[in-house]
């Protein structure tokens, strides 16, 4: 899937309304996570997260678990979890958020980095993801 203009645009807005430096917005696609937004990734990052296989990095882990997967710093996780090119993003604490559609699968998955190390508390991942559920759907109409 190539950037999307409509995903790209609510992406920036996202990053902006929660603090994030960087993020990226993957569909789902016959199982497989593709990116359709992406703010401040290195083109070879890009070029490694363009699609996302099932269970595959914090995105990936996200889709399957449907529940959001963060790491306290990008550049010193040691969990296998992150994918070592991650690195290159510069940020520190991270999350990759589901969006679960209304029929209970997940439709989407929205990354976001920030410039500061450390757990992301509850009630922060409750407003971001609150603010992935408006994601507008493939095609810019809301329902």
């Amino acid at each position: 899937m190539p950037i999307d203009p409509t995903d790209q645009a609510w992406l920036e807005r996202f990053l902006r309304d929660h603090g994030g430096i960087a993020g990226t917005v993957h569909r789902e696609v016959d199982d497989d996570l593709h990116v359709t937004a992406a703010v401040n990734i290195p083109p070879p990052v890009l070029a490694a997260v363009t699609l996302v296989t099932r269970g595959k990095g914090m995105a990936g882990l996200a889709q399957v678990r449907a529940e959001p997967v963060q790491t306290c710093n990008l550049q010193e996780d040691s969990t296998g979890r992150i994918n070592p090119m991650a690195k290159l993003v510069g940020g520190q604490a991270a999350i990759a958020l589901p969006i679960i559609a209304d029929a209970g699968d997940v439709r989407a998955v929205v990354g976001i980095a920030f410039d500061h190390d450390g757990e992301i508390d509850g009630p922060t991942v409750g407003r971001l993801a609150d603010g992935c559920r408006t994601l507008p759907p493939v095609g810019g109409v809301r329902p």
